[in-house]
C-alpha cells in the first residue's frame, strides 16, 4: 500500500509519501512549496502592517478632526450669543 489519503481543509487530497519514495523530485517540490507558503506568510504580514499603520493614521486623524469641530462648535455658539445680545437690542 502506498499510503493514506486524507482530504485536507480547503478540499485538497493530502497523499502521504513513504521515506522509500522520496527522491529528490519529492524534495524539490517540497523546497518550492516552503518557499512559497515563507512568501505567502510574508505577503500576508506587510499587509497587515500596512493595514495597522493605516488605521493609526486614520485614527489619529479623526482624532485631530474632531478636536478642531469641537473648537469650531464653540465659536460658533460664541458668535450665537453674541449675535443673540445685539438681536435682543
Amino acid at each position: 500500500m502506498l499510503g493514506s489519503v486524507s482530504p485536507s481543509a480547503n478540499g485538497i487530497i493530502d497523499q502521504f509519501v513513504p521515506h522509500e519514495l522520496k527522491d529528490d523530485k519529492y524534495w524539490a517540490r517540497r523546497r518550492k512549496n516552503n518557499m512559497a507558503a515563507k512568501r505567502s506568510r510574508d505577503a500576508r504580514r506587510l499587509k497587515e502592517n500596512q493595514i495597522a499603520m493605516r488605521a493609526n493614521f486614520l485614527e489619529k486623524e479623526n482624532n485631530a478632526l474632531t478636536a478642531e469641530l469641537q473648537k469650531a462648535q464653540a465659536v460658533m455658539e460664541s458668535l450665537k450669543k453674541r449675535l443673540a445680545m445685539y438681536e435682543a437690542v
